[in-house]
């Protein structure tokens, strides 16, 4: 259970890296992007194919699977892009206006009752948000486009959802990235005349960062959660992922100081976001405890 609960958090560290490799990576945001779900691809097909771990599955799905790719690529694209045209700790904070767009995405989608306590906190992160744009309007491209990030980061888990429930996580993962991949590359050539490049190939330093991006970030950092999972609950994983963002800001404060530029602002949305995922996380954890001592009750 220890190992577990390692490798989870590791996963989430590792998560929260990413916005720092953003910072890190000299490339545009299209082209990190672009290079991280090629070098995913190739890895993961070559290691759940080793592993027999793939399914077949119709074209139908396949072709779905290439639509929920091209939106959790431009989820990224929007992110890289946010670091880029603001911060690191921007493109982090507004990533949790995920759960406000999750919490009315969701509902409309499966059409279902939209659950108020959870549209509360996610207004709550938009309220986070809306005291840092008020106080420094200096960020505010890098934090519209966190806000497209945070949009796409909401929508493709949901439809992802629905494709988990019939087919293991190994093959949707591998023809998600696939698609993600093969949708951008039909996208780049209208990007790059849109947002010209002096050279679409990376340096040294930036290809090493990219493999960082691909291998640790991206496949180890699967591995570790689908370990966790076995052991662990879906509740528990999801909930430690809540640290995201928090890991992501103290390493961009200590890689890139990122603390002495962002004025107080910043920091009273930040510690509004902050105690909204604490009250969430109580609110989870009470919600979670009910269902467990209910299931307990019916199944006596």
């Amino acid at each position: 259970m220890k190992k577990s609960f390692l490798q989870l958090h590791i996963a989430v560290l590792l998560a929260g890296f990413t916005g720092v490799l953003g910072g890190l990576i000299t490339m545009n945001e299209g082209l990190i992007v672009w290079y991280r779900l090629l070098i995913t691809a190739v890895t993961l097909w070559a290691l759940f194919y080793a592993t027999r771990k793939l399914q077949r599955i119709p074209l139908k799905d396949i072709l779905q699977l290439f639509g929920i790719g091209f939106i959790s690529s431009l989820h990224w694209v929007f992110f890289y892009a946010a670091v880029k045209y603001g911060n690191v700790s921007i493109a982090l904070v507004c990533l949790s206006v995920v759960s406000f767009f999750s919490s009315v995405l969701e509902p409309l989608i499966n059409r279902v009752k939209i659950n108020r306590m959870e549209l509360l906190f996610g207004l709550m992160n938009v309220l986070g948000i809306w005291l840092i744009f008020h106080f420094d309007s200096t960020y505010k491209l890098g934090i519209a486009l966190g806000l497209m990030a945070a949009f796409f980061g909401a929508l493709f888990p949901i439809l992802l959802k629905l494709k988990i429930a019939r087919i293991n996580m190994q093959t949707v993962l591998c023809w998600q990235i696939t698609g993600g991949f093969i949708t951008l590359s039909l996208v780049m050539p209208f990007y790059l005349k849109a947002f010209p490049v002096a050279s679409i190939v990376p340096s040294l330093s930036d290809f090493l960062w990219l493999l960082v991006l691909a291998w640790v970030c991206s496949v180890i950092a699967f591995q570790f959660s689908m370990n966790a999972l076995k052991k662990l609950s879906a509740f528990t994983v999801n909930l430690s992922y809540s640290m995201e963002p928090v890991y992501g800001i103290l390493m961009a404060f200590f890689l890139f100081k990122e603390n002495q530029v962002l004025n107080n602002g910043f920091y009273l949305g930040t510690a509004v976001i902050f105690s909204t995922l604490a009250l969430h996380t109580i609110w989870l954890k009470r919600k979670h405890r009910k269902n467990s001592k209910w299931a307990a009750v019916g199944s006596k």
